[in-house]
């Protein structure tokens, strides 16, 4: 049995990623292709139970470097009990953000070393990297009316950070795409769901060689 291809939907707020990590998982299953469809943090028990402490609006918080260190502890139990699992069982695995979330989002807006995060990543999870990672990309403009028409006031603690973090944020994934480009596709995000979908579903049937 072959491994299963690891795809992963990068990104910031309001890019319509989890939107299209669900379009893509149906159409992958429609074509015969046995898919997990999963998330960060998240994706297991334990780690399900990580999202709440980093997520939660409750409390003070957490610095940088306790960010890291909960994503990536989170992030080995996926990669441990349910990535790794799933590919050697030929299974596509299609994740809601991965790493490259830790390097924008702690390392880009928070101001963590980016060598760190990856080693970091290479102990917890083995540095796992996807076989393809679709960064969808879309102006600050279409990005804050989603969150708003998302959210309204009840964003999570990392999503309601100040505008200029979560432009740190974008500015981190487009030089991380600059820097892998035989791992990142750029997705233009600003058209509506099934366009973007569309373009989606070329570089994922690129990935697949014309077959799924």
């Amino acid at each position: 049995m072959s491994r299963g291809k690891f795809i992963t939907l990068e990104g910031g707020e309001g890019v319509g990623k989890s939107t299209q990590a669900r379009l893509l998982a149906d159409a992958l299953r429609a074509r015969g292709i046995e898919v997990v469809a999963t998330r960060e943090p998240g994706g297991t028990p334990g780690a399900e139970r990580i999202r709440t402490l980093l997520l939660s609006n409750e409390g003070e918080g957490w610095n940088p470097g306790a960010e890291a260190l909960l994503f990536a502890a989170a992030r080995s139990d996926h990669v441990e009990r349910l990535i790794e699992p799933s590919l050697v069982a030929g299974q596509w695995v299609i994740c809601d953000r991965f790493i490259d979330s830790s390097r924008a989002y702690q390392g880009g807006g928070g101001g963590l070393d980016d060598t760190n995060l990856v080693e970091l990543h290479a102990i917890g999870s083995g540095g796992l990297l996807p076989d393809l990672t679709l960064l969808i990309e879309v102006t600050p403009e279409n990005a804050a009316q989603r969150i708003s028409s998302r959210d309204g006031d009840t964003a999570d603690r990392i999503g309601g950070r100040n505008t200029g973090y979560h432009a740190l944020v974008a500015s981190a994934f487009s030089s991380l795409a600059d820097s892998e480009p035989n791992r990142f596709v750029r997705i233009d995000g600003n058209h509506d769901a099934a366009q973007t979908h569309k373009l989606v579903m070329t570089e994922v049937s690129r990935l697949a060689g014309g077959a799924g």
